[in-house]
């Protein structure tokens, strides 16, 4: 009988285990899927030298480069292919910007002007002349009907990007404006300098609105946010700031 009692708790006892749930049951730790290589799909050739700056068309179909060889070239985006070499300016290519609608591009040189050309043709549709130095940065307003420039020669200046007349010159910073952005309304205008600061401005009347400092090295680039609520801006000073962009 004894022997009976113990082989039925034998049973029992090796029965408990087999009413754990399969999610109960210890498992093995799943390996992380190795990260995949980004790939290069294409390298775009045909520049001989430097390459300062490169923009997607809004539409993604063509690229736009500017180099110290002093040429802007357009290219197909999907194939890689040359569609056009823009020839006029005489000193190297710093900037270049699509137009809100694809159908324009601005470039800003060494040679202290702003070019607008045709995508379609290459040809060259204004020459824009007043900076006093070299132009670092040029960008269309979110309509298109607007060009900002920005300058060694230490002034932003606001453009008619339809019959290339200047609009504004906005003076305040002390030492050569790197970068020039609008916000997503197009009512302001932000500004980074090798002042080490940032200055606000009313897109429509020149107004400055706010001096942002902060940083203690050259300042290199500015961004706004989609909501136009904040900007960021890059320095020579190893950091990023993010400020409030409606008090400053």
């Amino acid at each position: 009988m004894r022997h009976l009692l113990l082989a039925v708790l034998l049973v029992a006892m090796t029965g408990c285990g087999s009413d754990r749930k399969p999610e109960d049951q210890p498992t093995t730790p799943e390996k992380e899927a190795p990260s995949r290589a980004l790939a290069e799909t294409a390298t775009l050739r045909g520049h001989t030298d430097s390459v300062r700056s490169v923009s997607f068309s809004p539409d993604g179909t063509r690229i736009a480069s500017g180099s110290v060889d002093k040429i802007i070239k357009l290219w197909d985006a999907a194939t890689g292919e040359e569609l056009h070499t823009l020839k006029r300016h005489t000193s190297q290519v710093y900037s270049v910007s699509f137009s809100p609608d694809g159908k324009r591009i601005a470039s800003g040189s060494h040679d202290q002007t702003i070019r607008l050309w045709d995508v379609t043709t290459g040809e060259e549709l204004h020459t824009l002349r007043g900076h006093t130095h070299w132009v670092w940065s040029v960008r269309f307003s979110p309509d298109g009907m607007r060009l900002a420039s920005a300058s060694y020669d230490n002034t932003v200046k606001v453009w008619d990007a339809t019959t290339g007349h200047e609009l504004l010159t906005l003076k305040g910073h002390t030492r050569r404006v790197q970068s020039v952005k609008f916000s997503s309304a197009g009512r302001r205008l932000a500004s980074a300098s090798w002042d080490k600061t940032i200055r606000l401005w009313d897109a429509s009347t020149g107004e400055e609105l706010h001096t942002l400092k902060g940083h203690t090295s050259i300042v290199l680039s500015v961004s706004f946010s989609p909501d136009g609520t904040r900007l960021a801006s890059a320095s020579n000073d190893n950091t990023v700031k993010v400020w409030d962009a409606t008090t400053g």
